[in-house]
């Protein structure tokens, strides 16, 4: 019997044992790997109402391409079921694994743009997605296949595995330490912002799965420095299917809580009638006779309308201008509206849907004030 905790040993071939108590672990995590992922493939299609964007795509492709593949390369390597083509599961469980651990940290990336505003952080957790793609990735999987197909020096490979195995579980674990950090953080600063406590579940709620995300990757982490190398990697298939439907679940809600976000007018220190964050331009009402006063909710400033409108419409049916639901699609942007009677427009850009009347009419200056009554 070989010594398969050690990651080398692992990789290079199956299970040579004789604990049934570890087989029925390899299949029963194999298993709940597969499970997860064929549930994330029937959500995604049943909740989105498009088919497109990057959350879509790598929320799909990582279940899909990802868990899958990468459950299937090591069950079919520890039971020794290819002993003829040992390149195969090694092919199945390289492509998975990098669709698995990459795909999941552009998920988290794909809405992080909901919480935080900055767009020099963002760029720069984009740059660190893929350069970590590349120097992780690449030099793993070249040493993988050569422990697997290298016939004279593939003790070398072995040995450079057994490092670099290591190295890249500790730096996509940094990684998504630092995505869910920055989760975290700004979540916390929502709710020191904002006064309405009925949104405070879900704000809750992504703190507490961004907590349980981290914890998940410490345990395979210390999984990885045991050299407990089939119980890491069995778990690490399972561990990420769970850490995608959390991420399902709580990503969806965000949607609506940005959207939905109250600011109280007390927070601001501007004018009563007019804040600062008031765009002049916008005003489309007669402002030399006085009119009621009209209290709208207003997102915060640094939402991005364009972000929140095409996030809510990946999971909402489209509409037609009375709120009935239509069969036909419709490409929304920030250029879309409806013409109605009166050449009014809808800015669908707005959450809260405000009427303008300067979209559908050509621009003017407005001489001599409108004559009411």
């Amino acid at each position: 019997m070989t010594n398969i905790t050690a990651a080398g040993d692992g990789i290079t071939g199956g299970y040579m044992g004789n604990s049934l108590g570890l087989k029925i672990t390899i299949a029963t995590l194999a298993g709940v790997t597969w499970y997860n992922a064929f549930e994330l493939v029937v959500l995604i299609f049943v909740t989105f109402a498009q088919y497109r964007g990057l959350y879509f795509w790598s929320l799909l492709i990582t279940s899909s391409v990802g868990l899958i593949p990468y459950s299937l390369g090591f069950l079919l390597k520890f039971f020794r079921l290819t002993p003829d083509a040992s390149w195969l599961p090694v092919t199945f469980l390289t492509i998975g694994w990098w669709c698995m651990v990459t795909g999941q940290s552009i998920v988290l990336y794909s809405r992080l743009h909901l919480v935080l505003s900055n767009q020099r952080v963002l760029r720069r957790v984009l740059t660190m997605i893929l350069v970590d793609a590349v120097a992780l990735h690449i030099p793993t999987t070249v040493l993988t296949f050569g422990s697997n197909l290298a016939s004279g020096n593939a003790r070398s490979y072995i040995r450079g595995y057994n490092v670099m195995e290591k190295i890249q579980m500790t730096g996509f674990c940094l990684q998504e330490f630092v995505i869910s950090g920055l989760y975290i953080w700004e979540t916390i600063r929502m709710i020191r912002l904002d006064p309405d406590r009925t949104k405070r579940k879900i704000q809750y709620q992504l703190i507490i799965i961004n907590l349980i995300i981290i914890g998940m990757d410490v345990g395979l982490l210390v999984a990885e420095y045991k050299n407990f190398y089939i119980m890491e990697t069995m778990l690490k298939g399972a561990v990420y299917s769970i850490k995608l439907k959390l991420e399902f679940a709580v990503l969806g809600k965000l949607i609506h809580l940005v959207h939905n976000h109250v600011w109280k007018a007390e927070s601001f220190s501007g004018p009563s009638d007019y804040p600062d964050f008031v765009d002049a331009t916008r005003v489309t009402s007669d402002l030399t006779h006085a009119a009621p006063t009209i209290t709208r909710d207003r997102g915060p400033s640094w939402m991005d309308a364009d972000d929140i409108s095409i996030a809510m419409f990946e999971h909402s049916p489209s509409v037609d201008a009375n709120g009935v639901p239509s069969d036909i699609s419709h490409s929304w942007s920030s250029e879309t509206h409806i013409n109605h009677g009166d050449h009014t427009s809808i800015d669908f850009i707005n959450p809260f849907c405000r009427y303008q009347s300067w979209r559908s009419r050509p621009s003017r200056l407005p001489d001599t004030p409108e004559k009411h009554g």
